[in-house]
């Protein structure tokens, strides 16, 4: 059994369970159909680090995708997203793949440009205890990361497209071992090593199979680890096409913000200086750094009024976002989310918060000030 934390987004209240709930040990708390009425038993279950099998998860999210929908979060419809890229990763080998891809990326497209902090906010703001499906994530936050740069760099439409596709299916021939190697608390193996270096040729290989015909999407994919002068994998090449370098700059930019069991992500301020200093200053990270801004929707910052709050809306100065505030000025937890005007002087930001990987106990939904 492989478990999966649970978040407040899986949950709606006062309808039935899809699956069970259970604890970090796998034991049941509470089983398929159960019917949760309160925020704070739903509170107290988070709190207690609740989690759910994957195996369960994804046959729900099946059948729900058969049925009909009700309305969710757009927090809830980002986690259903992750599950229709699963969904159509693994049927790569039945006929229809490349209509079930273009249908998850015109969903990452609707949802990022619908709010693009929020897509934000889920690159910056990842759950250290989600690992497992780490390979999906990392696949949708390169897709909409992808999308926010072209739109700033004024790329058109197809070249846009191409590059999304090639970030939701580039591993797609690693898709559990990214997972695995992201929980492991040790440096991949021999093996492991050997499958990453043979990945970009054995994705091409299924996308092709499967009725991929763009070249340009495929070149993306085969090249993705590839460096310019011969230092890249797996053939080595003195020169790479701008997509498959475009890709490389998001992947990497984007791993390096995500936890691992090995070790702690890096902030958006020290991921995005090493992006610039290694792609030498190239047009496409300063549009990835000024799109994510100084403090990023996500990020937790310290006010000058003592406070602890997490950015969530960016501003027209870099320098002066709108945040949520979490503690009142003497550190202790907020009941209720305040809204704080960085650009007032008495809540300025005087730094990044201590902790990166403070958990939130309040749902982000609320932090928005949008309906759960």
């Amino acid at each position: 059994m492989q478990l999966l934390r649970l978040v407040q987004s899986q949950v709606r209240l006062g309808e039935p369970l899809p699956w069970g709930v259970r604890d970090e040990h796998g034991k049941l708390l509470l089983a398929r159909g159960h019917v949760i009425t309160g925020e704070e038993q739903l509170a107290a279950l988070l709190a207690r680090g609740a989690s759910v099998d994957i195996e369960e998860v994804r046959a729900a999210a099946s059948q729900a995708e058969a049925g009909k929908r009700r309305p969710v979060s757009l927090f809830g419809q980002w986690e259903q997203l992750l599950w229709q890229l699963d969904r159509a990763l693994r049927s790569v080998a039945e006929e229809g793949f490349v209509a079930r891809l273009e249908a998850v990326r015109e969903q990452v497209e609707a949802l990022t440009l619908r709010d693009p902090d929020i897509a934000i906010w889920l690159t910056v703001r990842q759950d250290p205890k989600r690992l497992s499906i780490y390979a999906l994530a990392h696949s949708v936050h390169c897709a909409l990361v992808g999308l926010l740069m072209a739109r700033r760099l004024g790329w058109d439409e197809a070249r846009t497209h191409t590059l999304m596709r090639a970030a939701l299916s580039m591993n797609i021939a690693i898709l559990d071992l990214q997972g695995r190697m992201a929980a492991q608390g040790a440096p991949p193996t021999a093996p492991q090593m050997e499958m990453i270096r043979a990945h970009p040729q054995a994705s091409v290989t299924m996308l092709r199979a499967a009725g991929v015909a763009d070249e340009a999407w495929l070149e993306a994919v085969a090249n993705h680890h590839e460096r310019a002068g011969g230092s890249g994998y797996p053939e080595g090449l003195q020169q790479v096409g701008e997509l498959p370098t475009v890709l490389r700059y998001i992947d990497v930019f984007m791993a390096k913000m995500a936890p691992r069991a090995l070790r702690a992500p890096l902030t958006t301020q020290v991921a995005a200086r090493q992006l610039y200093q290694e792609s030498g200053g190239a047009p496409v990270s300063a549009a990835i750094i000024k799109e994510f801004g100084i403090y990023p929707p996500g990020e937790f910052v310290q006010l000058k009024s003592g406070e602890l709050a997490v950015v969530v809306r960016r501003a027209a100065d870099a320098r002066t976002p709108l945040a949520a505030g979490v503690t009142d000025r003497h550190g202790m937890p907020s009941v209720n989310t305040v809204l704080r005007d960085t650009a007032k002087p008495e809540f300025a930001i005087t730094g990044l918060a201590p902790d990166k990987n403070l958990m939130l106990r309040m749902p982000p939904e609320r932090l928005f000030g949008i309906p759960e």
